[in-house]
């Protein structure tokens, strides 16, 4: 355990490192997946917001209702212009041709610009932090779209009200 403990910080050590500039990118139902009970999640989102707050971090988030061309279809990691790691379900994948690691960077500055920053981020992520926490007081699953939501969705595709379950 106390290895385990360890090798955590010492990974974490990297994001107050002021000569490294970390930059991520996060789509909201990753935000969203319940994969540990509301308060934790709850807490997983403070530290972002907390995060986000380091001079050298930035953190943006790519919400549902962001106009899109492209789906994320897996997890990379840039390391620099000559290396992108790829996860795959079974494997990570180093991806060193220049012709390839240009296309994942090009992708990751296309969800950067349809992201959230800054402060509109922190407050999307307060937003949704407080969805978690009144769902411990509720019975109101956190995965409820906020009302303002209803409302966009609606305003887009009108034709699709009679389809919406929670109407």
């Amino acid at each position: 355990m106390v290895r385990t403990v360890a090798a955590r910080l010492d990974r974490q050590s990297v994001l107050y490192d002021p000569a490294k500039t970390l930059r991520f990118i996060v789509t909201e139902p990753v935000l969203r997946w319940l994969l540990v009970p509301p308060p934790v999640m709850a807490g997983q989102l403070d530290r972002l917001i907390s995060l986000s707050r380091l001079p050298n971090v930035d953190i943006r988030v790519v919400t549902l209702t962001a106009p899109q061309d492209d789906v994320p279809g897996h997890s990379f990691v840039i390391r620099d212009d000559r290396m992108v790691t790829v996860e795959t379900l079974h494997a990570e994948l180093s991806v060193t041709d220049p012709r390839d690691v240009a296309l994942y960077v090009g992708k990751f500055e296309r969800f950067a610009s349809a992201a959230l920053a800054a402060d509109a981020m922190r407050d999307f992520l307060s937003a949704l932090r407080d969805e978690f926490l009144r769902e411990q007081e509720t019975d109101l699953p956190a995965h409820t779209p906020p009302e303002s939501w209803t409302r966009q969705r609606i305003a887009l595709y009108p034709d699709e009200l009679e389809k919406l379950p929670w109407r």
